[in-house]
């Protein structure tokens, strides 16, 4: 439990948050002011301090190095006091546990920065074992170089202490660089400190430009958490040092940890600049539930593999019309793209399939290559087409579908000739579709509907809770809304994010269905806007920020949006757990 901490915006591991003293400070930030050290015990023993709301208080501790032995840790463990003050505990990775404080300090934390493995196992550790409404503190660590990847891992507390240091060292720190001052004919950077002639620019005021510089970046950093861009900016910033990149790399490795933390949807762009795009948490759900839950349901109808376009939604842009008139509603489009993967066209808005943007080079790298014929493969493996017709350029698309096509040991037919708008590549593509039939506008609808709910809900949930004999559709496309055959209203397809919002009469149906609920539940009382999380009593495991989630408790039942994952809603004390949509006093 904390009264003193509380976490406002998340951003995958990293957050924005509130230290709660006397005065409030917004974290991540730098902790020189706001916390204050009552002492290790190894020289001595010392008393309880009395402790103030205007600091954050390190109980007396025993700080053990990186690497001390099991038995060491157990025989100098610490029993830390319940106190009625802001306060902060000394751990280790293997001692990190809820000591009812509002803060834990990563004892031994020098001893981890330049190890990614050691780094990440380290920090994951302690955040795992700590509660998630506590903030984390490396002391000693932080640069302008790598404050933003420790607080991309989860760290919401730095000093300025290696900063001081280094630059009472003489070396000129950056966030891309650590230079010797004696290297610099002029200073680049424009704070307060630099504004002096570089001939009386002295180690103190290299010391001044360091704490600066890293306040600075702390802001930065700030603001690409709010704006949910931290990770665009972090595939950046690791190349500036080896250690920063292999730590974001093993990070991506961590996939529980980050996913649990990163939401299933949000209106910011992804900016794919880099091939370690792949490898985020986004991509990753996108293309597992995509091959795993995902099933088409137009079984008459050849798959058609067309190339992705720059618009999104792509049926948006002038290419994919030019396609869909060839095709005439004869055949299901599976759009191929990086990072993505595959689209199929009933997910073409579903997040993160019309919240990217890539570089486009023309051609396309070994890693995109493999990584986009694994998840065709899979998805082909698991829906069953009469044909699989093939209308995309060459370079790249045309290597990726002719390896799934060997490994799989079917045959695609080829329709595009140059490029797939071409009159020669269009007519081919119809002469392909020749012999088919039509889906109509209710059937695409209807599909759309029960594509969405299983990669939303899980396999088979768009059936159970979209049956045929139920389902009605109204409103033209993207603003569907589904309704049953008495005309109430049971979920809306959200055309921002592509995912189903659901009423009350769906939230039901879920409730009654075999699909698994993402279910908060709350003590008596009848929500209305938020639901704060010392009123949840319990939440599913595997609730992600922005699921749609049934509420309910003794007096109320209704349906709403997560704001926290389902492990802090269970959790924490402080903080808004989701905002309810619609709900019901029983």
């Amino acid at each position: 439990m904390t009264d003193h901490f509380e976490v406002h915006e998340r951003d995958g591991a990293a957050r924005v948050g509130e230290l709660r003293l006397a005065d409030s400070h917004v974290t991540p930030r730098l902790a020189d002011d706001v916390v204050a050290d009552a002492g290790s015990l190894w020289p001595e023993g010392r008393n309880v301090p009395e402790g103030d709301d205007s600091v954050l208080t390190v109980l007396p501790h025993r700080g053990l190095p990186a690497g001390t032995p099991d038995e060491v840790e157990e025989a100098f463990a610490v029993d830390y006091p319940d106190v009625d003050f802001p306060s902060a505990a000394v751990v280790s990775p293997d001692s990190a546990a809820d000591h009812q404080t509002d803060a834990y300090v990563l004892s031994g934390a020098t001893g981890y920065v330049g190890h990614a493995s050691a780094f990440v196992d380290a920090v994951v550790q302690t955040r795992e074992a700590t509660p998630a409404d506590t903030a984390l503190y490396l002391p000693g660590v932080a640069t302008p170089r790598n404050v933003a990847t420790l607080v991309y891992a989860g760290v919401d507390l730095v000093d300025t202490d290696r900063a001081v240091v280094r630059g009472t060292q003489g070396r000129y720190l950056t966030t891309d660089e650590a230079y010797f001052l004696e290297d610099l004919d002029e200073l680049p950077c424009s704070c307060p400190a630099c504004q002096v002639p570089r001939e009386e620019f002295d180690r103190e005021a290299c010391v001044e430009h360091n704490v600066n510089a890293l306040e600075a970046e702390l802001k930065r950093v700030r603001r690409r958490i709010r704006d949910g861009r931290l990770r665009d900016y972090i595939e950046g910033q690791v190349r500036q040092d080896q250690w920063l990149t292999a730590t974001m790399r093993r990070l991506d490795q961590q996939y529980g940890y980050l996913e649990q933390r990163t939401p299933v949807l949000r209106r910011e762009e992804i900016t794919a600049a880099t091939e370690d795009t792949l490898r985020r948490v986004e991509i990753q759900r996108f293309a597992e539930r995509v091959t795993t839950r995902y099933r088409c349901r137009f079984d008459e109808q050849p798959l058609v593999i067309v190339p992705c376009s720059a618009r999104k939604p792509y049926s948006d842009s002038q290419s994919h019309k030019q396609l869909h008139d060839a095709i005439q509603f004869r055949g299901h489009m599976l759009s191929m793209t990086s990072p993505i993967g595959v689209v199929p066209q009933e997910l073409e808005l579903t997040y993160p399939a019309q919240h990217y943007d890539s570089v486009v080079t023309g051609r396309w790298s070994a890693n995109e290559i493999e990584f986009v014929s694994d998840v065709l493969e899979r998805y082909l493996e698991r829906n069953d087409y009469p044909e699989v017709v093939v209308h995309v350029p060459g370079e790249g698309y045309r290597e990726i579908c002719e390896r799934v096509e060997e490994s799989l040991g079917v045959e695609f037919t080829y329709t595009a000739v140059d490029h797939p708008t071409t009159s020669e590549s269009l007519s081919n593509l119809a002469e392909a579709m020749d012999g088919y039939p039509k889906y109509m506008k209710r059937e695409r609808e209807h599909n759309t509907i029960r594509a969405v709910a299983d990669y939303q809900f899980g396999e088979g949930a768009g059936d159970a809770l979209f049956p045929e004999d139920v389902l009605t559709t109204e409103g033209r496309y993207p603003q569907l809304r589904a309704h049953d055959s008495e005309g109430e209203q049971l979920a809306a397809l959200a055309q921002e994010y592509g995912v189903l919002a659901f009423g009350i009469e769906g939230a039901r149906r879920w409730v009654d269905s075999d699909v698994p609920v993402k279910r908060v539940e709350i003590d008596d009382f009848v929500p209305h806007g938020s639901v704060l999380a010392p009123g949840v009593v319990d939440a599913s495991d595997d609730i992600r920020v922005g699921d749609d989630v049934v509420v309910e408790g003794p007096s109320a039942f209704a349906v709403g949006r997560a704001e926290m994952s389902g492990p802090e809603m269970a959790e924490s004390t402080r903080g808004v757990a989701c905002e309810v949509r619609h709900g019901e006093e029983k």
